[in-house]
């Protein structure tokens, strides 16, 4: 008997573990645990590439690639400066914190790949194109109005649309070279009112248009919000471009909504999605596609899984987040493709090659904040855990000036070095109230120190917590939790960002010897 109970017992031991096993070799939903809305994705060959939002950064317009639909790195960006203005410039008072470009649409048609954006501080439509999705170079062509969430679409007949709106949605053929839409044909409503499918009464109407042709019927994704409700899929098809269009619901999950469709090599389907997910920003998912009716089928039993039948996540890093040495060779590029700038950078004012292994950002003007200074470097955080450790020499630093390490968002924190006068302190500012409060300050010695920030994103906590350290290896807390919040105006996941700037006078400069990003959690004490 007992030899019996043991067997069962190490059977089903057995069935656990390679249960567990089975899961850990799956990809997991959602399949990047970081800020990647607004995707748009082709598939060329074997190979899959994305492109999705990142507004007002710099460079902007983020092209990831992957063999496995799962793990990604970004390869490119469609721009390095949308446009030379005062709000993308950071000056005279203005900010394009919310803005620059939204959803973007990428294609790929007769061997090149187009990708197409538009932007709120242009009041533009912007299609760029080119045959190395990689290397580029970009060719770029704008024009006015700005469509809203549009998808751009070249038909079998040689034809080329944008769809685009909210609620109303609207057909615009364009001009045979793309430079703006065709005068000759005129501008239709195709779906008089898109939402109507998630009922009546709608907060956010039906916007964030893909619009897909397969096997002779077009497809139209758009995601909309039910008051009382949640982020809905929803989808219209027709027999014709023009309509008349018959909708539904396509995905009513845990807001997991706005994408579009993607097939792989083998016939399978899947919807790429995504949701909002607390201060770490919007969060990308896949979720599987049958077709039936000739309708497109979202999820299992209309809910969406927590794993897939896809390779498993090899991790975030170094593909979309990575450490740096800041060392560079003469030919290589100053910064890897995982940076981005808050805002334009000024060009003169920093520097990967004036001193050997360091970042230099140097103060080149008066700023009175932390969200109106200029040349701020910035990375994704990640979830559920997320720490970035920086070295930094405060030498040259002058009166007024403040560098260090911090969390972008509009509900801030950050740990730097401020000088007053002759004096050095270390200092930690949050702003988690809406406005940036000093927490604590400790007076300061030495030329160089370690800074750390870790992130708690596990169960949408959204606590950051900040430390120091005078050698690298003893470290101490300072300062309360952040609570960090996604807020709409800066409508951005939180970002670890290295800063300098200048109170009152210019010159001073900052170094930064490295800069160490991993999925740790933070240190007990």
């Amino acid at each position: 008997m007992r030899n019996i109970i043991a067997f069962v017992i190490l059977t089903t031991l057995n069935c656990l573990f390679h249960s567990v096993f089975a899961q850990q070799l799956k990809a997991q939903n959602p399949i990047i645990f970081a800020d990647v809305p607004d995707m748009s994705m082709v598939r060329v060959g074997d190979l899959y590439y994305m492109s999705s939002t990142t507004m007002h950064m710099s460079p902007g317009v983020p092209i990831m690639k992957s063999s496995d639909l799962i793990n990604w790195s970004i390869v490119n960006y469609v721009y390095d400066t949308l446009a030379d203005v005062d709000e993308l410039n950071l000056k005279n008072g203005k900010q394009a914190y919310g803005q620059g470009t939204w959803a973007s649409s990428m294609r790929y048609h007769n061997g090149v790949f187009y990708v197409s954006t538009f932007a709120q501080t242009t009041g533009k439509t912007y299609i760029y194109s080119t045959k190395d999705v990689e290397k580029g170079p970009w060719k770029v062509k704008a024009f006015k109005p700005g469509f809203h969430d549009h998808s751009l679409f070249f038909d079998d007949d040689g034809k080329v649309y944008m769809v685009y709106g909210g609620g109303k949605i609207r057909l615009v053929e364009m001009k045979p070279d793309l430079s703006g839409p065709d005068p000759a044909v005129p501008e239709r409503i195709i779906i008089e009112n898109a939402s109507l499918p998630s009922g009546e009464k709608i907060g956010l109407p039906a916007e964030g248009s893909q619009l897909f042709k397969v096997k002779g019927k077009y497809y139209l994704f758009n995601i909309t919000w039910p008051r009382g409700g949640m982020r809905t899929v929803v989808i219209h098809r027709a027999d014709k471009i023009t309509g008349p269009y018959e909708g539904k619901i396509g995905l009513q999950d845990l807001g997991v909504a706005q994408g579009g469709l993607i097939d792989m090599p083998n016939g399978d389907w899947y919807a790429y999605l995504f949701r909002d997910f607390g201060a770490v920003g919007r969060i990308p998912y896949l979720v599987p596609v049958k077709w039936q009716n000739e309708w497109p089928i979202l999820g299992i039993d209309g809910k969406v899984p927590d794993t897939l039948d896809l390779p498993a996540d090899k991790g975030l890093i170094p593909g979309i987040v990575a450490s740096d040495e800041f060392n560079r060779k003469p030919s290589e590029a100053d910064l890897p493709l995982v940076w981005q700038w808050n805002h334009n950078p000024d060009a003169r004012l920093w520097s990967l090659r004036k001193r050997k292994g360091h970042l230099r950002l140097t103060n080149g003007r008066l700023d009175h904040d932390f969200l109106s200074a200029r040349n701020t470097l910035t990375q994704r955080t990640t979830v559920p855990f997320s720490t970035a450790v920086t070295l930094l020499d405060v030498s040259k630093l002058k009166d007024g000036d403040f560098a260090g390490l911090g969390l972008l968002q509009k509900k801030y924190g950050l740990i730097g070095v401020r000088v007053e006068g002759g004096d050095k302190y270390i200092v930690i500012i949050d702003a988690g109230t809406g406005e940036p409060i000093e927490n604590e300050r400790i007076p300061f010695k030495q030329n160089t120190i370690y800074f750390s920030v870790h992130c708690d994103f596990s169960q949408r906590r959204d606590l950051a917590s900040f430390r120091y350290s005078l050698d690298g290896k003893h470290w101490k807390k300072i300062g309360s939790s952040l609570k960090m919040a996604y807020t709409i105006p800066h409508f951005m996941g939180y970002r670890f960002a290295l800063f300098n700037y200048a109170e009152k006078q210019t010159g001073g400069y900052a170094d930064f010897d490295y800069f160490h990003i991993s999925d740790q959690p933070a240190p007990a004490n």
